[in-house]
């Protein structure tokens, strides 16, 4: 059993989903594990993961739109240190995930036709958001 760590930076411009797949292919022939399981984490608290539709942009748009609509920024928040989208941020965040597991088959993620992994940023300035990757198996 093997295992390898890494971790991709992935640069933002506002709300919106990045894909970074490409990036976390080329982490894994580097690796050198043919079959196990690939972990991601997001070391943030108001972006968080997605593995999402990669080809038609209006899916990504309808689900910034959805999130934006269910968690609006506003005045009702307590919690505004950094803004008024600080705490919407945060909410959905909590409704999406931090973390997601994807396994690993000859040496890639064994993700669907249109499948991509994507930083989802909940902010509206430009971030510099940290992935952190492991991947275990043989």
């Amino acid at each position: 059993m093997k295992q390898a760590f890494h971790t991709i930076t992935v640069r933002t411009d506002g709300p919106g989903l990045y894909e970074f797949t490409d990036d976390v292919t080329a982490f894994l022939r580097g690796a050198g594990i043919e079959n196990g399981l690939l972990t991601c984490f997001i070391r943030h608290t108001s972006a968080s993961l997605l593995v999402q539709e990669n080809a038609d942009p209006d899916v990504r748009k309808d689900l910034q739109d959805f999130f934006a609509w269910l968690a609006q920024a506003g005045p009702r928040f307590r919690h505004t240190a950094e803004g008024p989208d600080d705490m919407p941020s945060h909410i959905r965040s909590a409704l999406t995930q931090t973390s997601i597991a994807i396994p690993l088959h000859k040496g890639r993620p064994a993700l669907g036709t249109w499948q991509g992994i994507h930083v989802f940023e909940h902010r509206d300035a430009p971030h510099r958001r940290e992935v952190v990757l492991h991947v275990v198996g043989e």
